[in-house]
């Protein structure tokens, strides 16, 4: 036996390299192999990132919603109160318009009072208003079942059908929602024909 055939039962086939491990991978299977992998982490990773980038989207509508919701909060938490306030400044009015018209020869007293009740009022109103809560004029504007409530309809020849002749009471918004809607007496065409 020679030294070289000795040398080769010496050394164990872990240690003898690839071309001695049967079904060794070539350099084109094993480049094969890991673009394989590397396309399957991409696609992994692509899919992570549009799971963040739904979530981070989903998080920003949400934020956007609490914030929504606190403003609402916010701006019409008073609205029980506003009701009662607006229940007051009609009253107010209700009371004015029961003071007889100026006249003249009347006590001076009388007319200052008329001026005082009124300086009142519009201190009211413009408190109301600088606080969101706005009076909606009625009379004269077409009905809008989004501002007003039908009272009545009367014939009249005055106003065209479907205007608003008269208010009983007055609208009042809340930063721009309705509070109360308006009760009014709608025009309708008049009835020309005889009974």
């Amino acid at each position: 036996m020679s030294t070289t055939d000795m040398h080769q039962q010496q050394v164990p086939p872990e240690q003898a390299g690839p071309a001695a491990e049967p079904g060794a991978d070539t350099p084109d299977q094993l480049m094969a192999a890991a673009t394989a992998r590397i396309a399957e982490l991409e696609a992994e990773s692509q899919d992570f990132r549009d799971k963040w980038m739904r979530s981070e989207a989903e998080m920003a509508n949400v934020r956007t919603r609490a914030k929504r919701d606190a403003d609402d909060a916010r701006q019409f938490a008073v609205q029980k109160f506003a009701r009662d306030v607006v229940e007051a400044a009609d009253n107010l009015r209700r009371g004015l318009d029961q003071l007889p018209a100026a006249q003249p020869g009347e006590p001076e007293i009388v007319g200052k009072l008329r001026d005082g009740f009124e300086g009142v009022e519009r201190s009211f109103l413009s408190l109301l208003e600088r606080n969101g809560i706005a009076k909606v004029d009625a009379v004269g504007k077409p009905f809008d079942a989004n501002l007003h409530q039908a009272m009545a309809e009367q014939p009249s020849t005055e106003y065209p059908p479907g205007t608003v002749m008269q208010a009983w009471t007055a609208g009042w918004t809340l930063n721009g929602r309705l509070l109360r809607p308006a009760m009014v007496v709608v025009a309708k065409a008049s009835d020309s024909t005889p009974t």
